[in-house]
């Protein structure tokens, strides 16, 4: 799972997981294991929701009864986080799944060699 959170290949660890954003390679370039296995779908996006909400709640109550900013000026600091946030967890939580996926021989990855 660490492999696959640092978007490197979960057999080798060297080779890239993601060909774009959140395209998963369908093999590795480097040791050649088979990668179009998995079944991402909608994992990531409910886990990266799920963080992101936990996180940004009780910190936006926390800023909002601490300092009572503008509300044009708090939206516009926790969307911006919340987006940056989604941003940098999507791609990955994506690969943290697929690298669990292949660790577990889940799917189509118990029949690959």
């Amino acid at each position: 799972m660490l492999r696959g959170w640092r978007r490197k290949c979960p057999n080798c660890g060297s080779g890239p997981l993601l060909r774009s954003y959140l395209k998963v390679n369908d093999s590795c370039p480097v040791c050649r294991e088979d990668l179009h296995h998995h079944r991402a779908d909608d994992g990531p996006a409910y886990l990266t929701i799920l963080i992101v909400g936990h996180l940004m709640a009780p910190l936006l109550h926390l800023v909002f009864v601490t300092w009572r900013p503008d509300p044009l000026t708090l939206f516009t600091i926790f969307a911006v986080g919340c987006v940056g946030l989604s941003l940098y967890l999507l791609p990955r939580l994506k690969g943290a799944i697929v690298g669990y996926q292949w660790a577990r021989r889940m799917g189509g990855f118990a029949t690959s060699a």
